[in-house]
């Protein structure tokens, strides 16, 4: 039927275009035209279910040529369906309106999550060229659902007499009914007309945006053709750099830029005019041609606000989330962000001085930060960074650390799976196991850097887990390690293990889910509570019989040894007004953007970005924000916007949950079974704050997060 849909349309196209032959011919032309598509059709293999286990996708089988005839027929057919849904004679009910919903729009799903999930992976020209082609077509799509009045009108009456249902149909109710009314189901016919220009219009930008970044990555690259140039590298980074340099087709040594405006590479290089060089085109990529979208970007989000009756995107937003009003946010910022400035200053103190006793005579600016601070960190822990990598090797880390410690925690086991296709040779595949045997689900790791792949770190779902479709969860991980040069192996910063454990807590999110409806499954759930799960997975990377069990040296096999594993471990809490400043920077600038009136007049992105972080007293020069706004994904292309202070905010709630654990008893199936239970597996099933009470027995506080950052002793 999926096939005949578009084959019946490419032939009415037909017909329509040859009036001029005689009505034989173009009968003739039209068939032909028609079986042509219906076999093309029927050797794409996204048309269908994957016949593989768990539905993994069939990666092998399927490229950009296969797209664009799934998404067409998917929004057909998801239309016919909500459509269908919505004209039902019968009396609205939960059962023919809401689980009807959620099990619609099959096809367009799985071709959505394999083509936006490839996006961020594997990017093309190709791959962008259809982005920003479905971008306004799905905004209209989602319209043409939640602004459909009659559809609206059941899920009203559902809303209405929902007290008989069960507590978790109920929140899928509430679900419902608060999409809805967000979306603009209670506007008039001219506001919703409204509406649809202005989704138009962001779709597009956010994409814009997105592609302008992805863009940056590969052009705004540093090329250093004198090798010299590079000390402080070790050699094999150093041929990290010139392997990169030669597949790109360049003469020297090429350094790439990643998602943060400080750069990694910054703490090893002594050369100060590269890294200058390397800071200024991290602080100003896709500036020119992201700022006009920014400026738009923010006032429709405004506009929209209005529309639905807020004052600000950022009020909008928090209908939605946890913290429930902008005032409850910006109390939590500006709490820590005069403590956070203090203790950078004090930092900067220190950095300043050893800068003084070198002989140099140059004031701290943001390059010459992370490059200095390492040598305070091995001043005052008499640590050096280079002799810790070598006992984080990648394969051990994942095998003899991140599976070990969620065996020990959630007793699960992972079984390599070489027969399931990848997209991409750096993919590992793991099956998925309880204790008792019993399957959970797969999970995809991906760890390395390559053009085509978008910057940071991140988790999602290729099938979701779901009761009502009796589908288990596929999930993989995606990082951004550099990869060695071939033969190398691949050594990894204290950081990188830290991000390796904190995404596979997003994954045990989904692959734990234990949940009926799909809109509430997995991590499904409000962003001021996604976070806390990842986060509360750092903290096992430096669980003693963890750390043993995996923190090994790559040539002799030796444990690291406990007086470095000590610096290390004591060196965690340096540096953290640096960290927390440069957050916060980040997060109060997402919060000003999406916190005024479509009538606001903004010229200069630079200008606004001062005086927001001036008006926070945290426009500390040497420590600029995680993201300057021309490259911030999060809040302009992702769905952070107002949101990115849940990384804080959630952190309260991981670093809590962590400090409970620890106290009774820490790594044990006891603790990890009841966070299994109570957090994991729940999704949004049920309200976030009475799942976390129901784990912990209170509410969280922060007094673990103070300690955790080394704020307060």
């Amino acid at each position: 039927m999926r096939k005949t849909l578009i084959a019946t349309t490419i032939a009415s196209a037909l017909l329509l275009s040859a009036c001029s032959e005689n009505k034989s011919e173009t009968q003739t032309m039209a068939k032909e035209s028609a079986a042509q598509v219906q076999d093309v059709n029927a050797s794409n293999v996204l048309f269908k279910p994957s016949p593989l286990q768990y539905m993994a996708p069939e990666f092998d089988k399927f490229g950009t040529k296969d797209y664009e005839a799934v998404f067409d027929a998917g929004i057909a057919e998801h239309t016919a369906q909500i459509q269908a849904i919505a004209n039902n004679p019968e009396p609205a009910t939960f059962k023919n309106t809401l689980v009807e919903m959620e099990l619609s729009g099959e096809l367009l799903n799985r071709v959505s999550t394999a083509f936006y999930n490839l996006s961020g992976l594997i990017s093309d020209d190709e791959y962008q060229r259809i982005s920003k082609k479905m971008a306004p077509v799905l905004s209209a799509h989602s319209d043409d659902i939640y602004l459909n009045g009659a559809l609206f009108e059941r899920v009203q009456t559902i809303y209405d007499n929902q007290a008989t249902l069960s507590a978790e149909d109920q929140r899928l109710v509430d679900f419902y009914y608060k999409q809805f009314v967000k979306a603009g189901a209670k506007l008039s016919d001219e506001e919703k007309a409204k509406m649809r220009e202005i989704n138009a219009q962001l779709a597009n930008l956010s994409t814009a945006f997105s592609q302008n970044v992805l863009k940056s990555f590969k052009e705004d690259v540093i090329v250093v053709t004198d090798k010299a140039k590079l000390a402080g590298l070790s050699e094999g980074e150093i041929a990290g750099l010139a392997a990169a340099a030669k597949k790109a087709g360049k003469d020297g040594y090429m350094i790439t830029l990643v998602n943060t405006t400080q750069q990694p590479i910054l703490s090893s290089l002594e050369n100060r005019e590269l890294r200058e060089q390397i800071f200024t085109a991290s602080a100003n990529r896709a500036a020119q041609t992201n700022g006009p979208i920014i400026i738009e970007e923010t006032n429709l989000r405004a506009q929209k606000a209005e529309l639905l009756g807020y004052k600000d995107w950022a009020s909008y937003v928090m209908t939605s989330r946890m913290a429930q009003t902008t005032e409850n946010v910006y109390g939590i910022l500006d709490d820590l962000a005069p403590k956070a400035v203090e203790k950078a200053k004090i930092e900067a103190a220190a950095i300043q001085k050893v800068i003084n006793d070198s002989g140099e005579s140059f004031e701290l600016k943001p390059w010459d930060w992370a490059f200095y601070a390492e040598k305070v960190r091995a001043e005052k822990y008499d640590l050096d960074p280079a002799l810790v990598k070598p006992y984080f090797e990648m394969s051990s880390v994942i095998n003899d650390g991140l599976f070990f410690a969620m065996n020990k925690l959630y007793g699960i086991t992972f079984k390599e799976r070489q027969d399931l296709p990848v997209y991409h040779e750096d993919v590992t595949v793991y099956e998925v196991f309880n204790a008792d045997g019993s399957a959970i689900g797969l999970f995809y790791m991906d760890p390395y850097a390559r053009e085509g792949k978008r910057g940071g770190a991140w988790m999602s779902a290729y099938v979701s887990q779901s009761g009502l479709k009796g589908t288990k969860p596929v999930i993989y991980n995606a990082q951004n390690i550099p990869k060695p040069a071939e033969g190398e192996p691949t050594l990894m910063t204290f950081d990188e293990v830290s991000t390796m454990f904190h995404e596979f807590g997003h994954a045990a999110h989904g692959l734990f889910s234990d949940v009926k409806y799909p809109s509430l499954a997995g991590t499904a759930t409000a962003r001021d509570f996604v976070e806390f799960p990842s986060q509360a997975h750092e903290d096992w990377m430096i669980e003693p019989s963890v750390l043993a069990n995996y923190a090994k040296h790559y040539k002799t096999g030796e444990p690291i040894p406990q007086a470095l594993l000590d610096k290390v471990l004591a060196s965690q809490k340096f540096n953290q007004g640096f960290g927390t400043t440069e957050y916060l920077a980040a997060a109060l600038l997402d919060m000003e953007w999406h916190s005024f009136g479509s009538d606001k007049k903004i010229n200069d992105v630079q200008e606004f970005e001062n005086a927001a972080l001036k008006a926070h007293g945290i426009d500390y020069y040497p420590v600029p924000p995680r993201y300057k706004s021309n490259y911030f994904s999060h809040t302009f292309a992702g769905g952070y916007s107002a949101g990115y202070y849940a990384y804080l905010w959630t952190e309260v709630f991981a670093a809590d949950a962590f400090a409970h654990m620890e106290n009774n008893g820490g790594l044990t199936r006891e603790n990890g079974d009841n966070f299994r239970k109570e957090i994991l597996s729940k999704g949004n099933s049920r309200d976030l704050m009475q799942s976390y009470i129901e784990f912990r027995g209170q509410k969280p506080t922060t007094d673990a997060l103070l300690k955790r950052r080394g704020l307060v002793e």
